[in-house]
């Protein structure tokens, strides 16, 4: 029991959130409303009409034409107005609906902008696109159908009561004793189905993360034979996928018949009532059929509302988690002050961090880095390597400890400033579809094909950019390139913006020698007078390093030249022998 009146609870939440979005549009809002009332009290004075005209047909010899054929007409422009009263309606709606959902859209992107990388780390890309994109369509879908239906249905029920009210109060006040029976029965039905739902939505997410992965992978997959378990991870999603689906129908599917059953014995004993009304003289033949038409009428919203509970549940339902992504708690209020780097002078002292708080992964990290030298960090995998460039671009923020650049406390300056100052190479290539010109100008979009060129020579990525079939224009896509010539165009993309401060996570990881030979002179050049950071799994590319940091589970444990640490004989030794007689993976 609490755990339905917690989905309605969650379901109440979730629409007056909807609601409140829609408010912002009251014009369109207040249009639908008129509309609707129009169009439904045109509908129903039509049964008024045929009730006259009926009464004008009193025996077979005693029909009043001249009467008859007025009433008829005016019927037939009541109907001709209503629809096309209608139809606007619906465009009203339309506008309404998507309007709505295109802000849902628009505020879910600036507030992934504004996320910590933990959400988006706690989180798979295939949920949050899940959210996004399917569960709004979800939600437009639903809003459709409530503004159409809702908007209708009540100022049908308010203005039929009205007309049967003028009709005859005595079956009027027994059709409305006998409604709460509808309402206490689509309720009943409604907060088990949106539990079942939400249900259902967590694990349409979960299940396009899977697909995403398993897509994005494909190549991983074949060459590791993970076919067979693959099919398995999804089969059991897809089953507790279709068993939640299943009994989020099943439940909102009784909703319309159980209704339709309440409302057909209200009609019954609306007839029942009316005959005997007619066979005492206090009704006539005309206006039993009009009571007979309104007690349709006044059921129809309820039967309409219920007929698509369904759709209505399950985009509160999405709604419900993309309201989850739109609240969730963006990144610390961010600092005014602009960074100025003078030289790159980094100072970081006795900072600790974790991912799990319950967990240390970084204690007691301190070290300096002057103005235009060059710092490897090298270890084991999972060592921390990774965090601390994360540390330094504020990624994640220090749990305790601070780090200071050119004598500015990170936490004090804007991340976009910090960010600015260096210019950032991964193992892990990201490039957008769009052209080569695009991505290498990504960092810098006003600058001229002249220095995009020369970037690209100094990167060694102008030998093949010249062979694309359109140049510098050429679409590109993750498919259209090989890893080493994505690799070159996003080292391209850092040498043309030439920040103060550079780091390098095995930048060079995914080149062939010859090529890693040329990019290393590249990044010579380009390092030469700036502060960079190398994160190193292949020694031989930072014997030339200023300073070599070795870490090991969160510390440094060793810090020098490369001389300097293989004379300790300690652990960058053992590291270094390991790596070139090839017993150990350092990832």
């Amino acid at each position: 029991m609490s755990q339905g009146t917690s989905s309605d609870a969650t379901s109440r939440q979730t629409l007056a959130k909807v609601l409140a979005l829609i408010g912002r549009y009251r014009l369109l809002l207040l249009a639908s409303v008129l509309l609707a009332s129009l169009t439904v009290v045109l509908q129903l004075y039509v049964p008024i009409l045929f009730g006259d005209a009926i009464d004008q047909i009193v025996a077979p010899d005693d029909v009043d034409l001249k009467a008859l054929a007025a009433i008829l007409v005016q019927a037939l422009a009541l109907v001709i107005v209503s629809s096309v009263a209608t139809w606007v309606m619906n465009m009203v709606n339309n506008r309404l609906a998507f309007h709505t959902v295109k802000d849902v859209r628009a505020r879910a992107i600036r507030q992934i902008q504004r996320l910590p990388l933990s959400y988006l780390d706690a989180h798979s890309s295939g949920d949050v696109v899940q959210r996004i994109i399917a569960d709004t369509d979800q939600l437009s879908d639903g809003l459709l159908l409530g503004f159409t239906q809702l908007f209708s249905g009540v100022v049908t029920i308010v203005v039929t009561l009205a007309f049967m009210l003028s009709k005859n109060v005595g079956v009027t006040l027994m059709v409305l004793v006998l409604t709460p029976v509808s309402f206490l029965v689509a309720r009943f039905i409604a907060a088990r189905s949106f539990d079942m739902f939400s249900r259902q939505t967590e694990t349409r997410g979960r299940q396009t993360a899977l697909v995403n992965e398993l897509v994005g992978n494909l190549r991983v997959v074949k060459a590791f034979g993970h076919e067979r378990k693959a099919s398995a991870q999804f089969k059991a999603i897809n089953d507790e996928l279709q068993g939640y689906s299943q009994s989020a129908v099943f439940y909102s599917s009784l909703t319309n018949p159980s209704t339709r059953a309440v409302n057909n014995v209200i009609y019954a004993l609306v007839a029942l009532v009316g005959a005997r009304l007619i066979l005492s003289g206090r009704l006539t033949v005309g206006g039993l059929t009009v009571l007979l038409s309104y007690a349709n009428q006044y059921m129809k919203p309820f039967n309409d509302i219920s007929s698509v509970i369904t759709e209505l549940q399950n985009a509160l339902a999405c709604a419900a988690r993309v309201f989850e992504l739109i609240e969730a708690s963006p990144e610390p209020a961010d600092a005014t002050t602009e960074l100025v780097s003078h030289g790159g002078e980094v100072d970081i002292r006795d900072v600790a961090f974790s991912y799990d708080k319950r967990e240390r992964l970084i204690e007691g990290f301190s070290f300096h880095a002057e103005p235009g030298t060059k710092t490897a960090i090298v270890g084991p995998t999972g060592c921390g390597k990774t965090t601390f460039i994360n540390l330094l671009m504020r990624f994640y923020d220090t749990d305790a400890g601070s780090i200071h650049v050119d004598g500015q406390d990170i936490m004090d300056v804007s991340r976009a400033s910090l960010r600015r100052t260096y210019g950032m190479v991964l193992q892990e290539t990201w490039l957008k579809r769009a052209t080569v010109r695009e991505n290498i100008a990504f960092g810098r979009p006003d600058a001229t094909d002249d220095e995009i060129v020369a970037a690209a020579r100094e990167a060694h990525s102008w030998e093949f950019i010249r062979r694309l079939p359109q140049g510098l224009d050429t679409p590109i896509t993750d498919d259209s390139l090989s890893q080493g010539q994505r690799q070159l165009l996003c080292i391209t993309r850092v040498m043309l913006c030439l920040p103060p401060m550079l780091i390098l996570d095995e930048a060079t990881s995914s080149i062939d020698t010859r090529t890693e030979m040329q990019i290393q002179e590249a990044f010579d050049k380009l390092m030469r007078g700036r502060t960079s950071f190398v994160v190193a799994h292949r020694l031989s590319t930072i014997r030339e390093a200023d300073q070599i940091l070795v870490m090991r589970d969160g510390r440094i444990v060793e810090q020098g030249t490369h001389a300097e640490l293989l004379a300790l004989q300690g652990f960058y030794t053992q590291l270094y022998n390991a790596q070139f007689a090839g017993s150990a993976d350092l990832g």
